[in-house]
């Protein structure tokens, strides 16, 4: 029988030959998440064998992510701002940066914030910046709308604010389409009519663009936008304006090649105070501004 050592080593060969990132560490989360423990507990275990039952379990993961299936998928949740998040198919694995997104939104508000502030996190995927906001700023009592085109994602971001306790509501919308004026016989909920900070990770991957495998489990209209990546960028700034308050300040993530391009957008949409951030590894991706007072 092979012990757990040796099941590690082949397993992390096995996916270093089909070219899978992070091939160790990938078998580590996988033998980990077979034996519901945590990577502490294997390194303890070296020398034992697992069970049958499970390393049949371990070999059917394995394939999977040796096709290019991401982990987070196959482990059914992704670790995001300290929390656990639900993760699979129906909407875009968060990326590491989008945390640094959500340190801006945080210091957006900083020192002094509105009462009950009005945030809406546009393109919400599975909730993880609307949900985020809603718990760190949970003090302030916000009021949180989750918006996105996709019923998928919408059900998945609903059931991360459910688990993880954050008020939020979530508006099934392409960009600000849920805002038009209701009809006579329209029922809809409708949305608050304007905030005080909006946050938006949008599709901005140009469709000619080449990408991982493993990005490609990711829904398509959460990638890709258009010939230079920014047609659905162009629509939400020149839209966002009539949705806020005086000063309320506006954060998207674009490509690391866009942020220069985007915020130009904002300044021909006539907003204030634009600025742009890097990320840790220097790439310009947060566009930064401000409703005119």
């Amino acid at each position: 029988m092979k012990t757990i050592r040796d099941i590690l080593s082949s397993g992390t060969a096995y996916l270093e030959a089909r070219g899978i990132e992070g091939a160790r560490s990938s078998m580590q989360a996988l033998i980990a998440h077979v034996m519901n423990t945590d990577r502490t507990w294997i390194y303890l275990h070296t020398d034992e064998t697992l069970p049958e039952d499970k390393l049949a379990e371990l070999r059917t993961l394995l394939r999977s992510r040796g096709q290019g299936v991401p982990l987070q998928h196959l482990l059914g949740s992704v670790e995001f701002y300290r929390r656990s998040f639900r993760s699979d198919s129906r909407a875009l694995i968060p990326r590491p940066e989008t945390e640094e997104l959500v340190e801006l939104a945080l210091r957006c508000f900083a020192p002094v914030a509105p009462p009950s502030p009005r945030i809406l996190d546009m393109g919400c995927g599975s909730g993880v910046i609307g949900i985020t906001l809603a718990l760190e700023l949970r003090d302030l009592k916000p009021d949180v709308a989750l918006a996105d085109i996709s019923p998928a994602a919408l059900s998945l971001a609903l059931e991360n604010a459910t688990t993880l306790g954050a008020r939020v509501r979530t508006f099934r919308s392409d960009l600000f389409s849920a805002w038009e004026p209701p009809t006579n016989e329209d029922t809809r909920i409708l949305p608050p009519s304007s905030f005080h900070m909006i946050v938006a990770n949008l599709p901005y991957i140009p469709d000619h663009e080449r990408l991982q495998v493993e990005v490609t489990h990711d829904p398509a209209t959460a990638l890709y936008g258009g010939d230079d990546g920014l047609d659905m960028i162009r629509r939400f700034v020149s839209q966002a304006k009539s949705h806020m308050e005086p000063g309320a300040c506006l954060l998207l993530e674009v490509g690391h090649d866009q942020g220069e391009r985007v915020v130009e957008l904002m300044k021909q949409a006539g907003f204030a105070r634009v600025s742009l951030h890097t990320d840790m590894s220097g790439a310009a991706r947060f566009p930064v501004c401000h409703a005119p007072s």
